[in-house]
């Protein structure tokens, strides 16, 4: 139930067509089955309600869950055109070297070859060094521990995106 104390962006959330909704949670990740869990927990009193049930329904996602929200995101260094919140997510790397960029590419493909899916990293707030260092620390990994990364790195990334959400005023 919402209340006076909902921010305003959570309570137009709670208020949307489980549709619209539904829309809404599929911009922020890209599985159904998350979505699924964060509809079916609405309406939320807080904010912070809203993130458990994030946090809680990334716990449950199959290896195929993961499959699809990863499908939703773009390579690091290659926002696609007209995705603001890629681009702004991705900032590290738009002020990066030719070389740095080169770089990533090539590593990002490694890694893709190597597990089948995009590099996936919280990357709001790091810079491209950072995150080439990262994908070169990473590509060592297991499958199994780097699904385990993958599903970490989600749910910071979703985070970051609910609160952008429900801080809309």
């Amino acid at each position: 139930m919402t209340s006076s104390t909902t921010p305003g962006g959570l309570a137009r959330f709670n208020a949307l067509e489980d549709s619209a909704a539904r829309t809404t949670l599929h911009e922020a990740c890209a599985s159904a089955a998350w979505g699924r869990h964060l509809l079916a927990g609405r309406p939320y009193a807080t904010a912070e309600d809203l993130y458990a049930a994030s946090d809680a329904a990334m716990t449950e996602l199959t290896a195929d869950d993961l499959a699809e929200a990863m499908a939703g995101h773009p390579p690091i260094g290659r926002p696609k055109p007209g995705d603001p919140t890629s681009a702004r997510e991705q900032r590290g790397m738009a002020g990066a070297s030719d070389e740095l960029k080169s770089e990533m590419l090539e590593l990002n493909l490694a890694y893709q070859e190597r597990f089948g899916h995009v590099f996936l990293i919280c990357a709001t707030g790091r810079t491209g060094e950072q995150m080439r260092d990262a994908v070169r620390d990473r590509i060592g990994n297991t499958p199994e521990r780097e699904r385990e990364i993958v599903r970490t790195e989600l749910g910071k990334i979703n985070r970051i995106r609910l609160a952008r959400l429900v801080e809309v005023d």
